[in-house]
């Protein structure tokens, strides 16, 4: 089912579109339609359910080459994207007609670490980095530099130390610096907590330096809505996890998102100096248009709203545009939990003061989220008991660290995992903008039905995911096209990109919401027909330098291991 939805028009089904012309009483004006989707190249050889065969992606301009991050292999696939047209793929599900010039095995190259994964990958002109995490996931990993040619072949040039583990690199858009957003995640017992880092890297002539700056964070840097959630003990600079990096289009500022603190870092990269660590306010479930579909167990589309409950953002993904002298941020509200296990029988994870245990997980040693039914809720706040029903809040899974106000050891507020939206924010104070509200669960109700409506990206299976984070908004992108600003959100559980004109920034309008997947196929067993699962990762090629002469999106999907390019204009 390859189904396309725009709201200036109807819907566009299985490769048909259905387009009706828009009624204006004034004959003199001209409707002028906006930029569009269309799925004109995709790798998918050797496909693994669930394998991250296709996570991170970028884009090098001299060769037409994609670069993604296969973690299964963990090498680097560098696919060659030179031969694309503006053709439409015939069969979006299963067409492969993009080939691979190279993998590169990356770990044959850094001898400073023992490798333990790449975790993400830029290039600038001819430069490439990748972010490369240690073997023990709590030491310092590197980023490892290449050269390319004009035919995209990489040659190992250097590593440079990072922090502990590196999840995220970008390159400033003058080429002068490469970041890396290093997440310091604890160790499954939770006794080895490292700091969370920006490493900084200076580079000279497309040649970076054999060192970078370590950025690190404290207390002082936080404003007072900075999430700070660790076990007793923990520090600041430990609990502050960074996630992803978007650079200033004048590369003189990085924001850093820092999901689980909720919160964005501003950094001046001239002197490698933290300015300020902002809170992103939390957003109100009883306000009408921000409802959201809490249960799985309710067999039914059940958006609606909810008072006293709220959610955090938390995103993933960020990125930046300036508009009329501001500078604005974009997110992709994704959420996560913090939840940790170590290997341990059951009689030494009782010794240990774990607090469950398992035969597949282990041994839990922290965890930050639970169901409302299993909480005890102010019942002069709460006073329908029927709210901890599974098909009202009861199955919602919600931030056990927030909301007790009073401080009398019970819930008179509850927090979600994000907020199954996009926003946009001022860049440099935090202010909200702009927040899509119950967008995407709507018109993703609308066009997928119960079947498709909050599906999970292993398996078909309708409103699994309601209880959790929805169609968890994680990939996102922002691109100019035709004069025009566009933003496009992967939704990795449900699956798609929902795409909105953001030429204001206070009032985007959506354009179109596009599914590559097929809703009634059994994944497991026939993945090659299953078409693109789980967006995690997107890179936008502007018109001039991509081989159609027309603005690219490229996707990389996670769950498939599919990798995929959508024509924009």
């Amino acid at each position: 089912m390859h189904i396309l939805f725009k709201r200036w028009t109807t819907l566009a089904l299985l490769g048909t579109t259905l387009a009706v012309a828009a009624c204006s009483d004034d004959s003199d004006k001209t409707l002028i339609e906006p930029a569009s989707l269309t799925l004109v190249g995709r790798y998918a050889e050797n496909q693994a359910l669930d394998e991250g065969r296709s996570e991170i992606v970028s884009y090098h301009v001299a060769s037409h080459s994609i670069m993604v991050i296969n973690a299964d292999d963990e090498t680097v696939d560098i696919i060659d994207a030179s031969t694309l047209t503006s053709t439409a793929l015939a069969n979006p599900l299963t067409d492969s007609n993009l080939t691979l010039r190279q993998q590169l095995d990356v770990a044959t190259d850094v001898t400073t670490i023992t490798a333990g994964g790449i975790n993400s990958v830029a290039v600038h002109g001819n430069l490439m980095a990748v972010a490369v995490e240690n073997d023990d996931k709590q030491a310092d990993g590197v980023i490892a530099f290449y050269s390319l040619d004009a035919a995209g072949t990489a040659t190992f040039l250097k590593t440079v130390a990072a922090g502990a583990l590196p999840d995220n690199v970008v390159f400033s858009h003058d080429g002068a610096y490469a970041l890396s957003a290093n997440e310091g995640e604890p160790s499954g017992d939770y006794t080895n907590d490292p700091q969370g880092s920006v490493t900084l890297v200076t580079i000279s002539n497309g040649i970076p330096a054999d060192s970078g700056t370590q950025i690190t964070f404290s207390e002082d840097d936080c404003d007072a809505n900075v999430r700070l959630s660790g076990p007793t003990g923990t520090t600041a600079a430990q609990d502050l996890e960074p996630e992803y990096i978007t650079i200033s289009g004048d590369s003189t500022t990085a924001y850093v998102s820092l999901q689980e603190n909720n919160a964005i870092a501003v950094i001046t990269l001239a002197t490698a100096t933290v300015e300020q660590i902002y809170g992103l306010s939390a957003k109100d479930h009883s306000v009408e248009g921000n409802g959201l579909d809490a249960s799985n167990k309710d067999d039914s589309i059940n958006i609606q709203t909810y008072e006293h409950l709220s959610g955090l953002p938390m995103p993933d993904t960020v990125a930046n545009f300036r508009r009329d002298g501001v500078n604005y941020l974009l997110t992709a509200n994704e959420g996560d939990s913090r939840e940790y296990f170590f290997d341990a029988d059951e009689a030494t994870c009782i010794a240990a003061g774990g607090l469950d245990w398992d035969d597949d997980d282990g041994c839990l040693s922290w965890t930050d989220e639970a169901r409302v039914e299993d909480l005890l809720l102010d019942a002069a706040v709460f006073s329908d008991s029927t709210v901890q029903d599974e098909d009202q809040l009861g199955r919602l899974k919600v931030i056990t660290t927030e909301g007790d106000t009073d401080g009398d050891g019970d819930y008179d507020e509850l927090y979600s995992f994000g907020t199954r939206s996009f926003s946009i924010w001022n860049a440099d104070t935090g202010e909200l903008i702009y927040d899509s509200g119950d967008d995407f669960e709507q018109i993703t109700a609308e066009q997928l039905g119960y079947d498709g409506f909050n599906n999970n990206n292993t398996e078909n299976k309708g409103d699994n995911r309601s209880d959790d984070k929805g169609p968890e908004p994680e990939a996102l992108a922002v691109g100019e096209v035709n004069g025009h600003y566009y933003a496009f959100i992967g939704l990795e559980r449900t699956g798609g990109i929902m795409m909105y004109n953001i030429d204001d920034p206070t009032a985007p309008e959506f354009v179109e919401y596009l599914l590559n997947r097929d809703l009634e196929v059994d994944i497991e067993t026939n993945l090659e027909s299953a078409g693109d699962l789980a967006p995690e990762g997107m890179a936008f090629v502007d018109a001039a330098d991509s081989p159609t002469g027309n603005a690219l999106l490229i996707v990389g999907n996670e769950v498939s291991g599919t990798t995929t390019v959508y024509e924009v204009k």
